[in-house]
């Protein structure tokens, strides 16, 4: 028999639509050939931490230029490096950063429209928007360099409740293709931020390897550890569960040591018959509990019931 399916009414298909338009998620297409490792977690650690990184940067630009900039993160994704780097303009400021600890080189780009406007504003021009295309020069490197500092500074401070790195700068390239921070294959994660100068929005894009930041991710999204007064609670539970332990009664023999017989001696068993054991006279009975030994003891007895004498334990036996 063939189960019959009620195909699905307009009305859930436009409920699915309107719940999807408030949330105002949108659908993204999904690669399968590519799972994503950045989970849901690591990413709301992430946009913490450069969300203050863009406050940090506004305040850095700002406070060099003289003028009010503003910046903000647009989001994180994880994305190939190959992916990133053809997003990139064909001729940028990208900026090669060692974080170490981290393994890997990190990659800040800056539009090179912004960089020539900074460095016009600081050395006392207007900062217009049109500036040349250009390769910087000796003395516009090193004015720009400052500001490459600061922001790498407010960097490992944003990012210091997830790792505590201490950001240097490698190399700077103008062709984002020559810049070979990582392997066209290798994911990497890229943050990107809107920088307003002059009421003009730019794109300035941060990109890490993800190799190494997913380990300190994991580890800053584990559970806190507990408090002073949580662990001695489990302090005292702990000690509570052995005490109970120890009023537990088990069973324990006191026994002779195994001895091998053969079936046909089995079998042949009768009453008179005599069992020769594999103890000795002189060796001690083994006192067990389950399968472990834990006490050597002679037979005898205390008043009209039979006793056991210990004279060794599981202790001395190893200590001899």
């Amino acid at each position: 028999m063939t189960a019959l399916q009620t195909p699905r009414s307009p009305a859930h298909t436009g409920a699915r639509a309107r719940r999807r338009a408030r949330s105002g998620a949108a659908p993204t297409a999904y690669d399968f050939r590519r799972p994503i490792q950045l989970s849901r977690e690591h990413t709301r650690l992430l946009q913490m931490s450069f969300d203050g990184f863009a406050r940090q940067m506004a305040t850095v630009f700002t406070t060099a230029l003289r003028t009010v900039c503003t910046a903000q993160l647009r989001g994180v994704v994880q994305q190939t490096y190959a992916e990133h780097v053809d997003s990139l303009d064909p001729m940028t400021y990208a900026v090669k950063v060692t974080t170490e600890p981290l393994p890997g080189v990190s990659l800040l780009d800056l539009p090179l429209p912004v960089v020539m406007s900074a460095i016009d504003q600081m050395l006392g021009g207007p900062g217009s928007d049109n500036q040349p295309m250009r390769p910087l020069t000796d003395i516009e490197s090193a004015v720009v360099r400052g500001v490459l500092t600061r922001l790498l500074g407010e960097l490992a401070y944003s990012v210091a409740s997830v790792v505590q790195i201490n950001p240097s700068i490698l190399g700077f390239e103008y062709n984002p293709q020559l810049a070979q921070a990582a392997s066209p294959g290798d994911a990497v994660v890229v943050a990107s931020f809107d920088l307003t100068l002059k009421e003009r929005t730019h794109r300035i894009t941060l990109c890490m390897p993800f190799a190494g930041l997913h380990p300190v991710l994991a580890k800053a999204a584990a559970p806190a550890p507990v408090s002073e007064h949580e662990r001695q609670q489990r302090s005292r539970a702990a000690e509570l569960v052995d005490r109970r332990f120890q009023d537990v009664p088990v069973d324990a023999v006191v026994r002779f040591r195994p001895t091998r017989l053969g079936p046909d001696a089995l079998t042949h068993l009768a009453v008179g018959d005599v069992v020769r054991l594999a103890h000795r006279a002189a060796d001690p009975l083994d006192v067990v509990v389950g399968e472990a030994t834990f006490a050597q003891a002679t037979a005898g007895s205390h008043g009209a019931r039979l006793a056991a004498l210990v004279v060794g334990t599981a202790s001395t036996k190893e200590n001899a």
